[in-house]
């Protein structure tokens, strides 16, 4: 079956994961290729991420690229899952978006995370400590101070290219982050889909809370989570492996490592704790047939009232990933590229 042609749109955020036997650079070329593939299948948006000194990460640079990816498309909607606010300064962050809106306009979002390092030496190297998250609200009216022209702080000084740029702004939130998305009147981004109760809870917040602002008249919620879909069960599952394999590992060892081909992993000895939280890793996530994915996605949009859809898939296999995205457009039946309004 398909979702009806109601359905919220379709979109997807890749994190660049590295792979083992390659290195990073080719992880961000896969990232762009990507991109290419998603837009020709018409998902809506192309989101990337951040994180740093994550050895089985290779986007520490949200913005570059992003640059990147605009650079390579031509329709798809580009933006960050999102640049975490902490870790900068929000004026250069207005400043780097609006050379990106410059350069490419109409096509930019920008997707803003409240997480900091996850590790202390991390931390120390961006010069934040853990009680940055805690500034979010203050960093994010400061940045969007700069966007629209609004800074009086600083007498003279302009975040050129960004003031007066139209930037969707989106909040990637949960508990008190859904909150000051609500109040700055801003879309919400909320995962992940196997803590269902915790998802509707932070919705709940947003929608009673929200205030409508320019940039947002009314609530807008997209639900992000890992999907996974192949013409078997088993094979949609197997795309699972790597990923669940890489966060027991990183739970176990303290470092998060690149991913390794799933038969390699399935017969490999695993501590009882290891193999525990891989299971854990592997459990709840939406993955399946065609079929079963759509209606499990209808489920989700049913329970959350969701605008949209942003989806993530990790996994060692590319063609098979690749494979899994088109599988999804059909399944959706996601509309062609330029279909809708701009957001």
């Amino acid at each position: 079956m398909s979702i009806s042609t109601a359905a919220p749109r379709l979109s997807f955020l890749d994190r660049s994961r590295t792979r083992e036997g390659h290195d990073p650079g080719e992880a961000l070329r896969d990232t762009v290729r990507l991109a290419q593939e998603v837009e020709r299948l018409g998902y809506h948006r192309f989101w990337v991420s951040e994180h740093h000194s994550v050895p089985g990460v290779a986007g520490s640079a949200p913005t570059v690229l992003a640059a990147a990816v605009a650079g390579a498309t031509s329709t798809l909607r580009v933006g960050t899952g999102g640049v975490m606010l902490p870790n900068h300064l929000p004026f250069v962050v207005a400043e780097q978006f609006g050379v990106l809106a410059s350069l490419f306009p109409g096509r930019i979002d920008m997707g803003l995370g409240r997480s900091v390092g996850f590790t202390d030496g991390v931390r120390r190297a961006l010069g934040r400590g853990k009680e940055a998250a805690d500034d979010f609200g203050a960093l994010l009216a400061e940045l969007l101070g700069w966007l629209d022209g609004t800074r009086s702080d600083h007498p003279g000084v302009h975040a050129y290219p960004a003031e007066g740029a139209a930037v969707p702004a989106f909040v990637l939130a949960v508990n008190e982050g859904a909150s000051i998305a609500a109040a700055a009147g801003l879309p919400l981004v909320v995962g992940d889909l196997r803590g269902r109760e915790r998802l509707l809870r932070t919705v709940e917040t947003y929608r009673d809370g929200f205030r409508p602002s320019a940039r947002a008249a009314r609530p807008y919620v997209i639900v992000s989570g890992t999907v996974a879909v192949a013409r078997t069960e088993e094979a949609a599952h197997r795309l699972l492996v790597p990923e669940a394999w890489a966060m027991a590992r990183a739970r176990t060892t303290g470092a998060f490592p690149p991913l390794r081909p799933a038969g390699r992993i399935e017969p490999a000895a695993m501590s009882p704790k290891e193999r525990r939280l891989y299971e854990e890793g592997l459990a709840g996530h939406l993955y399946g047939t065609p079929d079963r994915v759509a209606d499990e996605l209808s489920r989700v949009i049913g329970e959350t009232g969701a605008d949209e859809v942003l989806v993530t898939t990790s996994t060692y296999d590319r063609e098979a990933l690749r494979e899994s995205l088109r599988l999804l457009a059909g399944a959706v039946g996601q509309a062609p590229v330029g279909a809708g309004p701009d957001r």
